[in-house]
């Protein structure tokens, strides 16, 4: 099983993708892929919100558990929805140890900023792993004006290094860096000695993670930084259309998904 450890530790690239419930999880898994991250991202990728925003402990709590149920390999880790930390220290470790002790996750990932410091360096104090999460950070999106690229001057990209330096030193065991130009992405990664996995932030950090909708092509639409590596929608379209023509035409079930007992009725 891949800990925390492990992936301070290895060479290669680390892969993370997005699950949101098991029957994804097991296949993400049995890709050989090192983590999974219950991302709050399952507001817009699953429950039909238009942002991260109204997702709550009980939705994060609920995938978890089914994510952590169907993974035998990969680290799970679990996201701190909005408004479940940073408010109340001891509301926030509670949550973020519920999402360890009752859902089965290994670490939490908290979209972070200076107010998310202390609390990184407390969650760690008690046994809780941290993954901080700096750049674009959709939890912010009314403040931040929208989901634009994040560090674009050099003084934005300073306080990126900066608050990145301070989350190592709290004690985060990595950091997602979300959506900024590549060489942000490159020299957070060279400043830290944590691993760095970007989204949107180029190749040359540590590793990379995709929501799972857009990696296999079940969104709608992907965002410029992402890839669609197939098109799961499209397949899922004509398999839905195809039962809906054969119910139609009288072709389905047919004996052999039917079963007789003989009876006579």
């Amino acid at each position: 099983m891949v800990t925390v450890a492990d992936l301070r530790e290895q060479d290669e690239p680390i892969t993370m993708l997005t699950a949101y419930d098991a029957p994804t999880a097991e296949l993400v898994d049995e890709a050989g892929i090192d983590s999974v991250l219950v991302g709050d991202s399952l507001g817009n990728a699953m429950l039909g919100y238009d942002s991260t925003i109204p997702v709550t402990m009980d939705d994060v709590a609920r995938a978890t558990a089914a994510v952590a149920r169907a993974v035998d390999e990969a680290l799970v880790i679990s996201d701190l929805p909005f408004l479940s930390y940073g408010v109340d220290s001891a509301e926030s470790v509670a949550n973020a140890g519920r999402l360890l002790k009752e859902a089965g996750a290994q670490a939490v990932k908290i979209e972070s900023g200076p107010h998310t410091v202390e609390l990184t360096e407390r969650l760690t104090q008690v046994g809780i792993p941290v993954m901080a999460h700096l750049g674009l950070t959709p939890q912010h999106v009314h403040g931040i004006g929208g989901y634009a690229r994040q560090g674009t001057t050099e003084e934005q990209a300073a306080e990126i290094l900066d608050l990145a330096e301070a989350h190592q030193e709290a004690g985060a065991f990595g950091l997602v860096m979300e959506h900024v130009p590549r060489e942000v992405g490159a020299a957070v990664t060279e400043a830290l000695e944590i691993p760095v996995i970007g989204i949107g932030a180029g190749p040359d950090t540590d590793g990379q993670v995709l929501v799972v909708n857009d990696a296999v092509g079940f969104s709608p639409s992907v965002p410029s930084f992402a890839r669609a590596f197939g098109d799961v929608r499209g397949e899922m379209r004509d398999a839905i259309e195809a039962y809906r023509d054969a119910v139609v035409e009288g072709t389905f079930p047919d004996d052999g998904h039917s079963h007789s007992e003989g009876l006579d009725l």
